[in-house]
């Protein structure tokens, strides 16, 4: 099988690569996220791709994997639109601020930042959030979906997630969204969000596109099959294996950190 060539002149075996879109596909149809919390960790460990250049790609494969995820939750009439516009405002501005700072921030930061994110929504799932739906939105609500559209966008362009972990927990408490349709809507505005995060990401150089498809392919087929499983999974038991599945990878991320600081350290003294 060929290899591909990541942005950090590293050899990207399409094997793995393709693993992780399977893996990041089926988070995203069955949790309503974009993938971008299996893409980075994967990209990185598996495909020994710099920090940086995984949260840009990552952002470009989520695109294609969320809309995919999308469809199954919209066949089912699992997104609530008027919900999803207000996020969208505060997304897309965020997304532009978030990949800016990509560009600032170092490597270690930006994994100890991305488990901080993952912790803190596994903390939140694990807690009993019963949503029995919405009611109509007035003008506090809809302020409060701009905010939290905001840091999702700038989480998304930051860390290379589409947003997901933030947005369901959040419509899930503020707005006693019920858990599925949260999860529809999480992903109608991600893919806005994404394309502008890829977009910014692209004129910084930090998007290897042949990756992300590599990627995508894979996370296409499996976000469907998500999707349908998503269906018909009761909410507990959904936030149950997301949480856990966040402080799986949070904690890898977080030893990975920290080993690379030991590494710095050392070559300093040396």
């Amino acid at each position: 099988m060929h290899n591909r060539t990541n942005s950090a002149g590293n050899s990207l075996p399409t094997g793995p690569a393709l693993l992780v879109g399977v893996a990041a596909g089926l988070l995203s149809g069955i949790f309503g996220v974009g993938g971008g919390i299996l893409i980075v960790p994967g990209l990185v460990f598996l495909a020994r791709m710099d920090q940086r250049s995984a949260h840009g790609t990552s952002l470009a494969a989520v695109l294609p994997i969320a809309a995919s995820s999308l469809v199954t939750y919209w066949v089912h009439d699992h997104v609530d639109w008027p919900v999803a516009a207000w996020l969208v405002v505060g997304a897309v501005i965020g997304a532009v601020a978030g990949t800016a700072l990509l560009n600032v921030l170092p490597h270690r930061t930006l994994a100890v930042a991305f488990s901080v994110v993952l912790m803190v929504s596994a903390i939140r799932l694990f807690i009993s959030m019963g949503a029995e739906g919405r009611g109509a939105l007035n003008l506090a609500s809809a302020i409060a979906l701009v905010v939290i559209g905001l840091v999702t966008g700038i989480l998304s362009g930051l860390l290379g997630v589409g947003g997901g972990v933030v947005m369901v927990p959040a419509m899930m408490m503020l707005l006693h969204v019920e858990g599925v349709v949260a999860k529809g809507t999480s992903l109608a505005v991600i893919i806005p969000t994404a394309a502008m995060g890829t977009w910014r990401n692209r004129s910084n150089d930090n998007v290897d596109l042949r990756a992300a498809g590599v990627v995508a392919t894979s996370g296409i087929v499996a976000a469907v099959a998500g999707g349908w499983i998503a269906a018909r999974m009761s909410d507990s038991v959904s936030n149950f294996l997301f949480a856990t599945l966040l402080i799986v990878v949070a904690v890898r991320l977080l030893l990975q950190a920290r080993r690379e600081s030991r590494i710095d350290v050392t070559a300093v003294v040396e």
